[in-house]
């Protein structure tokens, strides 16, 4: 009897030994440490500390450094502040091509050259050898003429492609630019930047106080390059304006004077650009007519070329961009027919068979 006690009194103290132990153990995780509220939680050692994830996901590599574009665009991307897409890509290659019978290209290619070169970006010799340490391109050449050779090599990799403004030197390597990409199903797209970020395209909807557009006539500066037609080097711009606010559709363009192209769509509507400083439209809409906002810069561009490498989907259709293009040719025929209106079909189909010719050699 004496032992059968002995044994129940160690027996309970170990029960309270162990109800003790479990009880302290839930007071500690319970518990607030000193200086935090209820709903804070003490910081945790460097060892602990997450690991912020990277954000560049995608490499991009430049071909043609002869554009300031190259500098202010990679700044934009490679910023550690960038958020959205901008933030899920990162400049890291730059191939510095130029062309030498051209003192805009030529001339500048050694200084932004440079600059890259200082901001950590490698620099390559060739377009091949960059292909393999990239994931997307841009072509950012200010001549245009050298365009189809050097995207070639970036639509065979399969690698999507940007091409700055102008896509090309003439319209029939525009043509062949984006047969190419469509045979090999690579994502490519051509934009100059007047065309975003400042509400052009809700104008184009019908969604803006203009209401639907019946004539627009839209102006930059017009620059001209001697290789290039004329429209091609800086009215661009303007044109890309226009056919923004306008979409495709025109028929027929007459050059109006050195300044003046003025174009008529298949619905009636008239389009117009004009060479002038500045940039910007002026709307005549079923609702109200007046003048379209500032410029907005190169913010708006940069993060819709972004957008267009992580989805592989084009801001602006191919069938679009050649028709800009076709536009600004037939500018050039009308004027060496003293000003007389000229088809677009007849310009295009023109310079399609230049490119069945040379594709068939």
């Amino acid at each position: 009897m004496h032992t059968s006690l002995c044994l129940l009194v160690r027996w309970e103290k170990v029960v309270l030994w162990t109800m003790a132990v479990v009880a302290a153990g839930w007071l500690l995780a319970s518990a607030t440490p000193m200086g935090l509220g209820a709903d804070e939680k003490p910081a945790a050692s460097p060892a602990q500390q997450p690991t912020k994830p990277e954000q560049k996901v995608l490499r991009a590599g430049m071909i043609g450094l002869t554009t300031s574009h190259v500098i202010a665009f990679s700044g934009m991307i490679n910023d550690p502040k960038a958020v959205g897409p901008m933030a899920q890509v990162e400049v890291v290659a730059g191939f510095p091509g130029g062309v030498q019978d051209n003192p805009s290209s030529w001339d500048r290619r050694p200084k932004y050259t440079e600059e890259l070169r200082q901001k950590g970006i490698r620099i390559y010799e060739s377009i091949p050898e960059m292909l393999r340490d990239v994931d997307v391109v841009l072509l950012e050449e200010v001549d245009g003429r050298p365009h189809l050779e050097w995207a070639r090599p970036v639509i065979e990799a399969g690698k999507p492609l940007f091409i700055d403004k102008p896509l090309a030197g003439s319209l029939a390597d525009c043509i062949e630019i984006f047969q190419l990409a469509k045979e090999k199903g690579v994502p490519c797209f051509s934009s100059s930047s007047l065309r975003f970020g400042w509400g052009l395209e809700e104008i184009r909807a019908g969604k803006s106080r203009f209401g639907k557009v019946k004539k627009c006539t839209a102006w930059s500066p017009m620059s001209i390059e001697p290789h290039h037609p004329d429209l091609y080097w800086y009215g661009i711009h303007g044109v890309e304006i226009l056919f923004t606010i306008m979409g495709p559709g025109c028929q027929t363009v007459t050059r109006e004077g050195p300044e003046k192209v003025v174009g008529v769509w298949k619905d009636g509507r008239v389009g117009v650009f004009e060479a002038r400083k500045g940039y910007g439209a002026y709307v005549e809409g079923d609702k109200e007519s007046g003048e379209v906002g500032k410029y907005s810069g190169y913010k708006g561009l940069v993060e819709e070329v972004c957008k267009f490498f992580l989805t592989g989907q084009p801001p602006v259709s191919m069938e679009e961009t050649l028709e800009i293009y076709t536009f600004m040719s037939a500018a050039d025929v009308s004027k060496a027919q003293g000003g007389k209106p000229v088809k677009m079909e007849e310009v295009y189909q023109k310079a399609l068979q230049e490119v069945q010719a040379r594709r068939k050699k």
